[in-house]
């Protein structure tokens, strides 16, 4: 006997080499092997007669063999076999290269089942190498289909695996508690994995397949929220929301429906009695900063400080100077913390923070600082979360004694994937732009319209106005690829297209003091046209930016596209935004299909993520989100009900202490300790 920790190079049929192939797929030891799942099945017991046999389509055939497989050398080291099979009513000829085992087991007069692909045309049809199955009467030959690697097939490892469930019959524990089970009537959890490789019926297949779905997002969330805290921790920081009403009515515009929604909903909270911890979620320039300025406004009222994070330097200013505009009538005193400050400004700013002359101190990972010490923090706010690890937000509330927490992300995520990286969070969503802006219009061209382009921005430069060029590269590809590369293509611009225009560079390899010295050059209008990299997906606001090329946009996820246009539309003047491809693919016409119809960050990311996955998602794997090997993103019923179960196991046993749990505890930190969450 064998155990799911045993590595696989002890598995007979394995050894070192293919230990080190099977390692390509993630398969180190028993337990891998025998959750490495199907990604298909071939359905032997549902057959076809050879007359209903459609032409380049894969089915399976029973038929007999009715002749003995002949052979014949056509080249050196190469030889085919031709026989024939019938149905009873229909002939069709079989052809096998290379394959002298399987030709001869072929016997004249009995029965196979035949599958593959049917070639040659309505009045003789063909299978060429099929797979091949003696007819033993059975109705339901469902055979796995596995992902490969080179030098292993996907006959090699259902052979691992059907040596794994002999020798490992009883391998796993079950971490979904008993009374659960039989709840919800899940498989147990070896009779799953025996049933997920090889299904006795389609029905088995399926109950194996909702219990394991259950059960990668069900020990993920329970994970997820032990780790963030999701238990309702009650807070004797009290917000009165009455000041807010005064604040709101000093601005020179009117709060969007979806504004005030926001902010009453963060007010009831903050004010309850029980800590706050929400997600405030909104496209780009849908408000989200006045929300924050509101929440900060009733804290500060109260009595309390408010820590504001931001990602970059850049952004933190931004905030900075928003905020500091919104309190300019009130007594509130904000300060900007940053790394590239000197050491003395650096020390000024934490002194003034734990005397309590500061309320609000705003500023980039600097904040997370042992030495940066409130005297009383009622409220941390953190922008774009997801650049952010649950550490780092944790690091900042620790900070004060349970205070509320409001995150920010101007990444519209879609609600199923919300609900798993931000599980102990409630959501608002601001889903209504202010009055007056302009939504961009897109259009895609290929390269061969790119001087018209050009043409283009130069018209929007002549008029006073600024405008962006992004390239995926800041220098060539490693791989060769002819993909614009930034610093020969802005010099290239600057010789050239754009000689009479200043045209800037900006792109990450920079130090943040020349990005931040680049980008002031570019909000107060010195520089025209900012060739960049993605490093602009999150940057100030320059109204006056109103045109944007974006070359080689099949490299970018459709959530990066739409981030990147949100750098343009933020005045009230018309904007445009030109994406250059030469990729002719399906997915790539697709993916610039919806970006030429919509402007809705929430629609544009559900296609992301149907399209790409929660792998790729963020263009980044900072969210910490681990591959899942059987569960979707997509299946939103199952992430609410795994997420509703979790929850309740943590609201009643935070650390999973009572002996139905066990199992549970274990199956959470053997997937935390893979570090795959913890960044």
């Amino acid at each position: 006997m064998i155990e799911q920790n045993t590595k696989i190079q002890f598995l007979k049929g394995v050894g070192e080499k293919r230990a080190a192939l099977l390692s390509k797929l993630g398969i180190n030891t028993v337990g891998d092997l025998l959750r490495y799942y199907p990604r298909g099945y071939r359905d032997w017991s549902k057959t076809v007669p050879i007359s209903q046999a459609v032409i380049g389509d894969e089915c399976c055939i029973r038929a007999v063999c009715d002749k003995t497989p002949r052979g014949a050398v056509i080249k050196k080291g190469l030889t085919v076999f031709k026989t024939s099979a019938t149905d009873g009513n229909d002939k069709i000829a079989i052809t096998i290269f290379n394959n002298k085992y399987a030709a001869q087991s072929l016997e004249q007069g009995e029965e196979y089942l035949f599958y593959g692909k049917i070639s040659g045309n309505l009045y003789s049809k063909e299978m060429v190498s099929p797979l091949i199955l003696k007819d033993d009467g059975r109705s339901d030959i469902i055979h796995p289909i596995y992902p490969l690697t080179q030098g292993i097939n996907s006959k090699y490892i259902e052979k691992l695996i059907k040596s794994a469930l002999v020798l490992c019959p009883d391998c796993f524990e079950d971490p979904i508690p008993l009374s659960l089970r039989e709840k919800l009537c899940l498989m147990e959890i070896n009779q799953a994995i025996k049933q997920i490789h090889f299904p006795d019926s389609e029905d088995y297949l399926a109950e194996a397949r909702r219990r394991l779905v259950f059960e990668e997002l069900f020990v993920l969330q329970t994970g997820l929220m032990k780790m963030k805290g999701i238990a309702k921790n009650k807070s004797e920081i009290i917000i009165d929301p009455s000041p807010v009403s005064q604040f709101l009515s000093t601005l020179p515009f009117k709060p969007t429906g979806a504004q005030s929604r926001a902010v009453s909903e963060c007010l009831n909270q903050m004010n309850s009695g029980f800590v706050m911890n929400r997600l405030l979620q909104g496209d780009v320039g849908s408000g989200k900063t006045l929300v924050a300025a509101a929440v900060i406004y009733a804290a500060v009222k109260s009595g309390y400080q408010t820590a504001f994070m931001a990602p970059t330097e850049i952004l933190a200013s931004q905030h900075f100077k928003t905020l500091t505009s919104f309190f300019k009538n009130s007594e509130i005193k904000t300060e900007l913390l940053t790394g590239s400050m000197t050491k003395k400004k650096k020390n000024e700013i934490k002194q003034s923070v734990l005397n309590g002359e500061t309320d609000v101190l705003i500023g980039t990972h600097a904040l997370l600082q042992s030495d940066v010490e409130f005297k009383n923090i009622g409220l941390v706010i953190t922008d774009e979360q997801h650049r952010f690890g649950v550490r780092q937000r944790n690091a900042l509330s620790e900070k004060g004694q349970t205070p509320h927490t409001l995150v920010m992300s101007a990444t519209p995520i879609p609600r199923t994937l919300a609900l798993i990286i931000y599980g102990d969070l409630d959501l608002s969503v601001l889903d209504e732009m202010p009055p007056g802006r302009q939504v961009t219009e897109t259009y895609c061209i290929d390269s061969r319209k790119r001087k018209r382009a050009f043409n283009y921005i130069k018209k929007h430069l002549d008029s006073g106005f600024q405008g962006y060029i992004v390239c995926p590269l800041i220098e060539e590809s490693e791989t060769g690829a002819d993909l614009a590369a930034a610093e020969d293509y802005a010099e290239d611009l600057c010789r050239n297209e754009f000689k009479d225009y200043n045209v800037g560079l900006l792109h990450g390899k920079m130090k943040p003091n020349e990005k931040d010295k680049i980008m002031s050059r570019f909000a107060c209008g010195e520089i025209q046209l900012l060739v960049s990299t993605t490093v602009i997906e999150v940057g100030v606001d320059v109204p006056n930016a109103v045109i944007m090329v974006i070359e080689n946009a099949e490299r970018f996820g459709l959530s990066q596209l739409h981030q990147l246009r949100g750098r343009i539309g933020r005045g009230s003047e018309k904007s445009t935004c030109i994406l250059i491809t030469d990729s002719s693919g399906d997915a790539t016409k697709k993916r610039m299909k919806i970006m030429t119809q919509t402007t809705d960050g929430f629609k544009i990311a559900d296609e992301d993520l149907k399209l790409r996955g929660p792998g790729d998602f963020f263009g980044s794997r900072q969210h910490g989100l681990p591959d899942l090997k059987i569960a979707m993103l997509t299946d939103t019923f199952t992430i609410k009900e795994s997420g509703k179960y979790a929850s309740d196991i943590i609201k009643t046993d935070y650390n999973l202490d009572l002996p139905e749990h066990q199992a549970l505890k274990r199956s959470v930190d053997a997937l935390f300790n893979k570090n795959i969450l913890m960044n």
